[in-house]
């Protein structure tokens, strides 16, 4: 069950790439990870803005859209990994922001949605 929940969300996140570089933003990293956690996108956007994207992919609504399920706590741990990502580059005082883009995806892995979800928090 791991696997599959694995799978769909990093199809997701290359949808959300590709979204992200039609729109011009360059991808510095993706799926980047310490031992406090990953962080799924970072990207500059077209003003030169540090972005750290969460996305968050589904199959159904059932449980809601994608972007409902980040909660407080994974909120925090963004934060808290962003800090970290922006201390290891020497990044401090740059302008940063946290979006959010929620994937819906059909039976065939393809998006059915897609919601981006700026300064989402």
């Amino acid at each position: 069950m791991a696997d599959r929940r694995k799978v769909t969300g990093r199809i997701g996140e290359v949808y959300a790439v590709r979204r992200l570089t039609r729109l011009g933003w360059r991808i510095l990293e993706t799926n980047w990870r310490t031992r406090l956690g990953e962080l799924d996108i970072i990207a500059r956007d077209g003003d030169g803005t540090l972005v750290v994207v969460e996305v968050r992919t589904t199959r159904s609504r059932r449980f809601g859209y994608g972007f409902q399920s980040v909660d407080f706590r994974k909120q925090r741990q963004v934060r808290k990994l962003a800090l970290h990502y922006i201390q290891t580059r020497g990044w401090e005082g740059e302008p940063v922001r946290i979006d959010v883009i929620s994937v819906l995806l059909s039976p065939q892995n393809q998006p059915i949605q897609m919601d981006h979800l700026r300064g989402a928090f």
